[in-house]
């Protein structure tokens, strides 16, 4: 019992002594923080307490990735691992060493601290990439530019357009390698290179510049407008000019004429405007013509007109107005039209000299085709007789004349004979009617209290007398007032028995 107890113990022991032998210490490893691609740099790994008579293996790996070995060292003397390398890329990272006894497997492995490698690659080739292809944009649209490399790492890219740096803003994003402009305007045109840089220890600086690529954003074109003149080839022949103009657009730009929907003629110019000719025949209705115009994007069309001409036509007339300060008049408007005519061109005339545009005293406002107006000041140097003379603006072989108006302050200002005929006649109607009505007055009153005026002034007179001595008791009231009132509505027979009466009472009585 106790010698089975006594080995077991012993084997304990020896155990216990053989785990002691199977435990590495912890390596330590040494690298560079920073190496260039293809320089050479030594890795070193060591334990501090390397067991005795052990071999041991030294490997160094990328902590993310052990299925690549980057190096190894064998250690007989229980020397450190010294592990010389050519730098590449893939050398970059989170290095650890590990350390094995090689010829015992019963000894566990042991893993350093991980140190970080970065490896720098210097920046070359850099070029300037459109992703879409292309050079030519429009304002409004986005563009992306890429600058692209041969070679390098740790870059830091710069932008610059016609050699001013590209400062980021809410339109410009500069992220990494890329340059996004969004909403470009004609400010963004112009010659683009990148610039890429990176460095090693901070001393060593590389930089990689790109060739300048032009990028230009063109203005779209704006909505033409159309227009033609006539041409006279010769007495019987005429062609209409047509004129196609857009205010906006970055050139080349392609017109084409419609008329309807048959194309009549198209070119491409490096203007914003061009002419075409197209036949004419004065007078007769030839459709409706409208343009196109393009420089890459939308296809703008203007406005559609009608290609009909109708010639001068008379009669041609003149009207006017005026303006009046203080009672007098300072200044006319003299209006001049046609009865027709599509193209007219307007001449105005004082006495034979031929007014152009601005005077002294005048001014011409034309309105073609309505009319022309003549601003003029009243004063003496506007004195004198006015008209116009209207002709076709393609033709002025032959003209018409409209009627004369003759022009002086002193008559404008003096009140015109049949005003002064008007108003003495206003007057005298009315001087004239009251007379009348006055004599009408007259005559209608005579006849409301008979023919016999005196008589009745006599009747008044005599009443007023004796209204005091008359007795009015004596008398039926309501008689003498039916007797006045048959007086004052009595017909001539009836005033002689009335008269009797009137004198049989005034007769003094007789004495006894």
């Amino acid at each position: 019992m106790f010698a089975c107890l006594f080995v077991v113990m012993l084997g304990l022991c020896f155990c216990s002594k053989g785990n002691s032998q199977s435990t590495l210490g912890r390596p330590s490893l040494f690298i560079p923080s920073e190496a260039l691609v293809d320089s050479f740099a030594v890795f070193y790994c060591e334990i501090e307490f390397p067991p005795e008579n052990e071999t041991v293996l030294f490997q160094v790996f990328n902590k993310d990735n052990h299925d690549r070995l980057l190096g190894e060292y064998t250690s007989l003397n229980r020397e450190a691992a010294i592990i010389p390398k050519i730098i590449q890329l893939y050398h970059e990272g989170n290095l650890e060493c590990v350390a094995k006894a090689q010829n015992n497997s019963n000894v566990e492995p042991t893993v350093s601290d991980t140190q970080y490698l970065k490896v720098i690659e210097p920046v070359r080739g850099a070029e300037v990439v459109v992703p879409q292809s292309q050079v030519d944009f429009f304002e409004g649209e986005t563009l992306q530019l890429n600058c692209e490399l041969t070679a390098g790492n740790h870059v830091s890219y710069k932008w610059l357009l016609n050699g001013q740096l590209v400062s980021p803003s809410p339109l410009h994003h500069v992220a990494d390698k890329n340059l996004l402009i969004d909403r470009a305007t004609s400010k963004d045109t112009g010659y683009y290179m990148c610039v890429a840089t990176n460095h090693f220890n901070k001393t060593n600086i590389f930089t990689s510049n790109s060739s300048e690529v032009m990028i230009t954003f063109k203005e779209r074109v704006s909505i033409p407008d159309i227009s033609f003149t006539v041409l006279k080839e010769d007495s019987h022949n005429f062609s209409a000019m047509v004129t196609c103009r857009a205010t906006e657009g970055t050139p080349p730009v392609t017109f084409s004429v419609y008329n309807t929907t048959e194309l009549v003629a198209n070119v491409t110019v490096e203007e914003r405007n061009a002419t075409f000719k197209v036949p004419l025949v004065l007078g007769r209705d030839l459709g409706w013509l409208h343009c196109q115009a393009s420089n890459g994007a939308q296809i703008q069309n203007s406005p559609r007109i009608l290609l009909k001409v109708v010639p001068v036509g008379g009669p041609v007339r003149i009207r006017y107005d005026y303006d009046v300060e203080n009672y007098a008049v300072i200044g006319l408007r003299f209006y001049c039209r046609a009865a027709k005519g599509s193209l007219p061109q307007y001449r105005w005339f004082l006495n034979k000299t031929l007014l152009h545009d601005r005077g002294s005293f005048y001014h011409v406002v034309n309105q073609p085709p309505e009319q022309s107006i003549l601003l003029l000041s009243a004063g003496r140097s506007s004195a004198g007789t006015y008209h116009c003379d209207v002709s076709d603006s393609f033709d002025s072989s032959s003209s018409i004349s409209s009627n004369k108006l003759y022009l002086d302050k002193e008559v404008l200002n003096r009140l015109p004979v049949l005003v002064v005929a008007v108003v003495f006649g206003c007057f005298t109607f009315l001087v004239v009617l009251v007379s009348i009505c006055c004599l009408a007055g007259v005559i209608f009153k005579q006849r409301q209290y008979g023919g016999n005026s005196l008589l009745s002034l006599e009747m008044k007179g005599l009443a007023a007398a004796y209204e005091d001595e008359l007795d009015l008791s004596e008398y039926n009231k309501d008689a003498v007032f039916v007797e006045f009132d048959q007086a004052s509505g009595a017909s001539s027979d009836e005033w002689p028995r009335i008269e009797e009466e009137r004198a049989s009472q005034d007769e003094p009585a007789e004495g006894p």
